[in-house]
């Protein structure tokens, strides 16, 4: 008789409490809405709640339930597709600009940004790709250079908006499926140094690119400027203390932490929760990198592997470069806290990456 193949249900259970323990503390921050545009309240709530959780979790079953496999031989038409779709924020009357950048697409009265969906396209895609080639992945030829094609056509869309933040995340996550794949360090250590170079000229090239490279060296240098969302943060996550001041006692959110709902979302949970409860969400984080991780090593083939490898490390990396963000140890990178911060199509898409994984732990070589 077949043996009924289940997910990972330790990685569902961590995924299941960052949601409910995240949709906690994003009810909480969103009070600070009241205090700001109240009238917003409902629709942000409403949105997080059936597009992100509710939505997210459908998603989530559906990804869950297709054989990994499948994702392979559409890979190259979902990359196109999501890479299309996100290029349509630059049609006027498609895109719209927010704070600066042209990131959301509007169609129909329904917004969300299209490079949620990119990450999911971009990772399926170069996980087929390097397990095709991964007989080339230690050659220049063959292997870093049409590694390096594929970032920089997914570049050019990303910083153009610009969404420089998104697409580092992106591309950090690429290099670690390079690795796993069995790219040579060497490779690695040149895409390092371009990457380096990449960033100076950005940071001369764009402003507010150099302001959170001089806050991350000096947050005290302008507190009523480019350092006052890094001031605002440290003074809530300071006033949390040990046991934090208690659900839904944040001051700061209201009128003070720019964005409470967004990349700010932490510095909230901190001022509630204080240095425990913070704690313990960083560990859900460690925990879920962990078994996510682990589900890559017990994977049944490189493609299976690569999915999850990349998927993980996503996710992973986006948490914890909030997290530095907030406490100062990394600078500031406007990137949302998953399964926490706003926004539903965010918290959709994550949701239905993590299904993915989750199949492929249905496969895996050794069941624990």
């Amino acid at each position: 008789m077949a043996r009924k193949l289940t997910s990972d249900r330790i990685l569902f259970g961590i995924v299941l409490v960052l949601v409910l323990v995240g949709f906690l503390i994003f009810s909480s921050a969103s009070l600070g809405l009241l205090a700001r545009e109240g009238a917003r309240f409902s629709s942000v709530a409403f949105n997080q709640f059936a597009f992100g959780i509710v939505g997210g979790f459908a998603a989530m079953y559906v990804t869950s339930s297709v054989h990994y496999r499948t994702w392979r031989k559409y890979a190259f038409y979902i990359f196109l597709a999501t890479l299309g779709l996100t290029a349509l924020v630059f049609v006027p009357g498609l895109g719209f600009e927010h704070g600066g950048a042209v990131r959301w697409l509007s169609i129909g009265g329904f917004s969300f940004q299209p490079a949620e969906l990119l990450k999911i396209g971009f990772i399926v895609y170069m996980a087929t790709w390097l397990s095709g080639m991964y007989r080339h992945t230690h050659t220049v030829l063959k292997g870093t250079l049409p590694f390096l094609g594929i970032l920089a056509l997914v570049g050019i869309v990303m910083l153009l908006q610009p969404d420089t933040d998104t697409f580092a995340i992106m591309a950090a996550s690429a290099v670690a499926m390079f690795i796993a794949a069995g790219g040579k360090l060497r490779d690695v250590g040149i895409m390092f140094v371009s990457a380096v170079v990449l960033l100076a000229i950005l940071a001369f090239s764009r402003p507010y690119i150099m302001d959170r490279l001089t806050t991350f060296i000096d947050p005290s240098a302008d507190p009523l400027g480019s350092s006052y969302q890094v001031q605002q943060s440290l003074i809530a996550i300071g006033s949390g203390g040990f046991s934090g001041r208690g659900f839904g006692q944040s001051i700061q959110k209201f009128e003070y932490l720019p964005e409470p709902i967004g990349d700010s979302i932490f510095a909230v949970a901190s001022e509630e929760f204080g240095f425990i409860g913070s704690t313990l969400l960083v560990l859900l984080f460690v925990a879920f990198a962990f078994r996510g991780f682990r589900v890559a090593t017990h994977a049944p083939d490189l493609f299976g592997m690569l999915l999850a490898v990349g998927f993980v490390t996503l996710i992973t990396l986006q948490a914890f470069l909030n997290i530095a963000a907030m406490l100062s140890l990394a600078p500031l990178s406007g990137l949302p806290l998953p399964f926490i911060s706003h926004g539903g199509t965010a918290l959709l898409a994550t949701l239905a990456a993590i299904g993915v994984v989750l199949n492929v732990s249905k496969y895996q070589k050794k069941r624990v």
